[in-house]
């Protein structure tokens, strides 16, 4: 861990601000501090994701508790947002850094261009010695298109910049095999795989009851990040210097997998369906089995109000989702092209449609 050049660090709402909402600048001024020391010698980067926009922005609002509908989460977030950056602007200013502002939707980051851009615009941040400080764009994300945490949004993020570590700061120092306020209960300092947490309860709520997270989020972008091939650190804000230098603190999660194409990753775990497409027995096995793109020839039937380059689930004869894709054609072209070869349909209907429905550089297999 100590070793690792670029880290992806998240924060929680309940981390920075008071459970009555509002900003707690000695909180944030705290977390500044260790992150500015981390990045003093030169030789690490570090990019922030930080919740609190609506929780900063009940206070000013007059709300007293975060509202549930969207609208007034937004309004929150649109108050709160201003006044999360500018605190974090003053409080880094103290160190001479520069802070850069990047909000994104899983609208931006399942689509190829969209993706493209916000890698970029991060890498270009952290090449020009700024801290970028990532949220979810909660003032215009709907409820079609949000992450729903930012626990989730971090370990995306983390793949997005090829960190070397994800350190995931709450206001628990770590997973535990009990209930953390009960005696008897012992911290689980390492995690190599899903089977050491198999018989732990995962509490789901935390304790300032500002944010949307709680221990189930977080172990749940923790596997992710991990399945990705990026170690991962779950500890509370309190204990970031100790999870930043390397020494022993929270639960450390074990890389599992390898990393896949960046934009794969983005598309199975934050991008929201918007139809489905059902497949026959050999498109099953074409595009599961051999990972082939989904032609015309092998659709069965189509659902759902889609446009060209939405993702859509691609199901069994069952209706099991076997794969996730982003698709070349509206939902109303598709049931003329049903069944029928791409040959066919070029010489029909024109060139344009001598192509996949779902080409296999845009789709991710989510039962192998």
């Amino acid at each position: 861990m100590g070793e690792a050049r670029r880290v992806v660090v998240k924060v929680g709402s309940s981390s920075l601000t008071t459970a009555a909402g509002g900003l707690d600048a000695d909180r944030v001024d705290a977390l500044v501090d260790v992150l500015a020391k981390v990045r003093s010698g030169g030789e690490k980067e570090v990019v922030l994701v930080s919740s609190g926009a609506i929780a900063a922005g009940l206070a000013p609002l007059g709300l007293r508790r975060r509202p549930r509908d969207l609208a007034r989460q937004q309004a929150a977030a649109s108050v709160g947002q201003g006044l999360l950056v500018a605190r974090y602007t003053a409080s880094c200013a103290r160190h001479g850094i520069r802070v850069g502002q990047v909000l994104l939707t899983s609208d931006d980051t399942s689509r190829r261009a969209h993706h493209r851009n916000a890698s970029r615009t991060l890498d270009k941040l952290l090449a020009m010695g700024a801290l970028p400080v990532v949220n979810e764009n909660d003032t215009v994300a709907t409820d079609e298109i949000r992450f729903g945490d930012n626990d989730r949004l971090a370990a995306l993020v983390a793949h997005l910049v090829h960190a070397d570590l994800l350190v995931l700061l709450s206001d628990v120092d770590g997973v535990y095999d009990g209930d953390p306020s009960k005696p008897g209960t012992s911290r689980i300092a390492e995690v190599r795989g899903p089977e050491d947490l198999a018989h732990v309860e995962i509490g789901s709520a935390g304790k300032a009851g500002v944010g949307t997270g709680g221990m189930v989020t977080k172990v749940e972008a923790a596997r992710i990040a991990a399945a990705a091939g990026i170690p991962v650190v779950l500890t509370s804000a309190v204990h970031a210097a100790d999870a930043l230098a390397g020494r022993d603190t929270g639960t450390y999660f074990h890389p599992t997998g390898r990393r896949s194409a960046d934009r794969l990753l983005w598309l199975q775990h934050a991008s929201t369906p918007q139809g489905a497409l059902t497949l026959d027995e050999g498109a099953v096995h074409a595009v599961v089995a051999r990972r082939k793109s989904l032609l015309p020839a092998g659709i069965a039937a189509v659902e759902g109000d889609f446009t060209a380059g939405d993702p859509v689930e691609l199901c069994d004869s069952e209706g099991r989702a076997v794969a996730r894709g982003l698709v070349n054609f509206d939902a109303q072209e598709i049931p003329r092209l049903i069944g029928r070869s791409t040959r066919e349909l070029a010489r029909e209907l024109g060139p344009a449609y001598e192509r996949e429905v779902v080409h296999r550089d845009d789709l991710v297999v989510l039962h192998p």
